[in-house]
């Protein structure tokens, strides 16, 4: 089958499963082997990791009013040393704080888990796994807290469990979210959470397969046309998902709202603050 069909069907499930909370790494090596498909590129790694570019962009443009506003900040509070009382400048550096765990496990285990972890057979098994933690942790979840109430303990375990997704089947958004809630986050604010703080991971490792392929190093022939066509379909897909889940999440008692227009609608500002 045509190579750029294969690419943007790739990008369509991968958009579509980096934000809902299944795996978008363990379909990414799913669906080629249930549906036969087995070119060295699109079956490859770097081809993973660079439709995570894509869906790193509808992070950005989705998100790029609140990123903005964490990253000045930031800065605010590095220049003044302090927070200030400013709850932006807390959430920043809380967002900061749950990286740190992955940052890690991404150094010290990439090389085992793109040797040993690709197996559909373990896939498979990570997925059934990580829908028992999801479900744990919505039976259990207090929902009461919102982002400004973790403390640093509370967002480096949710780091934690972010860097658990180096095994694919476990789903990063899953995780994260479901940590999320077991640290008594809202399911809303859980998932924002999720979602910024996988902006900082998600662009580290896209550079440094980027890298990869403009050094020659990835280890295949990198397809440029089929490489564009399948980022784009991340991030088109990518948008899809997080707007339609962050809405679903919002609607009162879970109820799902009606069209897909209605699912894009501006949610207003991401960070909610509770006084």
């Amino acid at each position: 089958m045509d190579i750029l069909f294969q690419a943007i069907v790739m990008g369509i499930v991968q958009g579509l499963t980096e934000f809902l909370p299944v795996s978008s790494s363990g379909h990414l090596i799913i669906v080629p082997a249930l549906l036969g498909w087995k070119d060295p590129f699109v079956d490859s790694l770097v081809f993973s990791v660079m439709l995570h570019l894509g869906t790193l962009l509808a992070l950005l443009v989705y998100f790029r009013a609140d990123l903005i506003r964490l990253v000045l900040a930031w800065l605010a509070s590095i220049r003044d040393r302090s927070l200030a009382g400013d709850p932006e400048r807390r959430l920043a550096w809380l967002l900061v704080a749950s990286t740190i765990p992955a940052v890690f496990a991404g150094v010290l285990l990439n090389d085992l888990a793109e040797k040993t972890f690709r197996s559909p057979t373990l896939v498979a098994i990570m997925l059934v796994v990580g829908a028992v933690i999801l479900w744990l942790a919505e039976r259990l979840a207090t929902r009461s807290r919102s982002m400004l109430d973790l403390d640093f303990g509370a967002a480096i375990g949710i780091g934690v469990a972010q860097a658990l997704a180096l095994v694919p089947g476990i789903s990063r958004s899953g995780i994260s979210i479901s940590a999320g809630l077991y640290f008594g986050l809202e399911r809303e604010a859980a998932a924002r959470f999720s979602f910024l703080m996988a902006t900082p991971i998600i662009a580290g490792a896209g550079l440094f397969e980027l890298r990869k392929v403009v050094t020659g190093e990835a280890g295949v022939d990198v397809a440029l046309g089929p490489l564009v066509a399948g980022m784009a379909a991340a991030l088109v897909a990518g948008l899809l998902a997080i707007a339609g889940l962050l809405r679903f999440l919002a609607a009162p008692g879970g109820r799902r709202p009606g069209g897909l227009a209605r699912a894009l609608e501006p949610l207003g500002d991401s960070v909610r603050w509770r006084s």
